[in-house]
């Protein structure tokens, strides 16, 4: 794939939501965001093994790790779901407020029960990472035969980089959060604890 620069694209009515420190009063809900992202990319993944559009493999666990990394003041959010193509990072990534979840229900509506049972909005939620992060990696592998993984790089949540990716070998996402010297209290595994419970109990 073609390495991509450029400028991600915001519409004027949503671009205050995207500035990190307005989003949310309470800034740990980038673990929310992420982690139901993640959610809602098993979601998708399962729906197209119901309907045979994918066909899952028999000892396949579907799972979401969050690696905290006080050395590396890193924090990563690793799901084996349905993983996206370069097409589908600019889709759903650069163009900021655009329901990912929404755009895969009118594509299989026809084909399910219900539209409740897919969560997530892979688009500003994704942008809650900014509030307390410097820079965020997306490294992701779609479920797609033949899919090249992918990687997204932005140090501002205005302009990116758009490149193949070395290190995710398997379907899924990893998002890195490369954290902000004022948010090192994300890193204390007592305080995530506390914090994925709260909102992922």
């Amino acid at each position: 794939m073609a390495n991509t620069h450029g400028s991600l694209s915001i519409n004027s009515e949503n671009i205050f939501p995207i500035i990190k420190k307005w989003m949310y009063s309470d800034h740990d809900i980038f673990y929310r965001e992420l982690i139901s992202n993640g959610c809602d990319a098993i979601t998708k993944l399962k729906k197209l093994d119901m309907i045979g559009e994918y066909e899952a493999p028999e000892d396949i666990e579907y799972k979401i790790d969050v690696k905290v990394s006080a050395n590396n003041k890193t924090i990563k959010i690793i799901d084996n779901g349905i993983g996206m193509t370069a097409e589908e990072v600019e889709k759903y990534i650069n163009q900021v407020a655009f329901s990912g979840a929404e755009d895969f229900f009118n594509t299989y509506k026809d084909k399910m029960n219900e539209e409740n049972d897919i969560i997530g909005h892979f688009g500003l939620g994704f942008y809650s990472s900014f509030m307390v992060s410097k820079k965020v990696q997306i490294d992701t592998l779609s479920y797609k035969e033949n899919a090249t993984p992918v990687r997204w790089v932005s140090e501002d949540g205005l302009e990116f980089e758009l490149t193949q990716s070395d290190n995710r070998e398997t379907r899924g996402t990893t998002i890195t959060l490369f954290l902000a010297d004022d948010s090192k209290e994300f890193l204390e595994e007592y305080t995530v604890r506390n914090i994925i419970d709260k909102y992922c109990s």
